[in-house]
């Protein structure tokens, strides 16, 4: 078996035990971004798993649209990703 050289490590632990390797990652060309993706690809770059240049290449992101993914994650959690929460979620404007 040959394994393809990457930077990084091939799996990390995660706080709460689970291991997440790179198989676990939404497929590259994914186009429909549920909750549970985004939040994947969130944990994947704060935890080491995949440098966030990477990220942001293999999905095509800008960093503005991970930063707000990263922040929802902070402060909600997955559920502060949904697009159905959103107006749950939102901070109300200040003039």
């Amino acid at each position: 078996m040959y394994l393809k050289k990457i930077d990084g490590p091939r799996a990390v632990t995660l706080p709460d035990g689970t291991v997440m390797t790179r198989a676990d990652l939404p497929a590259p060309e994914t186009r429909r971004w549920v909750a549970s993706r985004k939040s994947k690809v969130v944990r994947a770059v704060s935890y080491g798993l995949l440098p966030l240049k990477e990220a942001l290449e293999r999905y095509q992101l800008s960093e503005e649209e991970f930063e707000l993914w990263r922040a929802a994650v902070e402060r909600h959690g997955e559920k502060g990703l949904k697009v159905t929460a959103i107006q749950k979620y939102r901070q109300p404007w200040v003039d």
